[in-house]
């Protein structure tokens, strides 16, 4: 089975393929994607794709451990963990989704599958790098964090779960507009400049003075 450190993920063709299946799996699932359709979308005959992957299985599991490393080089690792005010680190949480999804649109929507296929074999292998990837969640984002910013009498336990369901909420809806987006026309900016806005108004309503 081919691995991630035999292909070159930066070639603009490998690229190609991985949107493409990052796509197609997001869209129809494990058992009703097909790799003809991978093929075609990423501009390539499915001759020249299994020269690169054997089969759809190979390739799904090839897709799990590129997101798992993608999303962890070029999101988590590069989170300031340093940066103790809640709304700054949620800008920056969603400036590097938004970084990620300009090269990989459908990155977390195959990652937020429910990965369960009819293959006992492939259920298996899913599983086995599942324990094998570190624990990120929400929930991580608002760990030591300044909470001395809020207001007076405001119970900040219960302030960082609405943060974090409004936060949740917010990501999901942009990512469904992104879903239905061409993506070659999106205003990344205009994205970034809606955010910094939600953020700023929350600031507003849980911070002091």
């Amino acid at each position: 089975m081919i691995t991630l450190t035999e292909l070159n993920t930066n070639e603009p063709k490998i690229q190609n393929i991985l949107n493409a299946a990052l796509k197609e799996f997001s869209q129809r699932g494990y058992e009703e994607a097909s790799t003809n359709r991978i093929a075609k979308a990423a501009g390539i005959s499915k001759a020249l794709m299994f020269h690169y992957v054997k089969s759809k299985e190979e390739l799904f599991l090839l897709l799990l451990d590129y997101c798992q490393k993608t999303i962890a080089e070029d999101y988590w690792n590069r989170l300031d963990w340093q940066e103790k005010d809640i709304f700054k680190r949620l800008l920056q949480s969603y400036t590097l989704q938004i970084d990620l999804m300009k090269q990989n649109p459908w990155i977390f929507d195959f990652t937020n599958l429910p990965i369960e296929t009819k293959s006992e074999v492939i259920n298996q292998k899913v599983a086995h790098k599942a324990k094998q990837q570190p624990s990120h969640c929400a929930e991580d984002l608002f760990k030591d964090i300044d909470e001395t910013k809020f207001r007076t009498g405001l119970d900040v336990a219960r302030c960082k779960q609405l943060i974090l369901w409004g936060n949740i909420g917010f990501t999901n809806e942009i990512l469904e507009e992104l879903k239905h987006a061409d993506h070659d026309q999106i205003d990344y900016q205009a994205i970034i400049n809606k955010l910094t806005q939600y953020l700023e108004d929350l600031r507003t309503v849980f911070y002091g003075e």
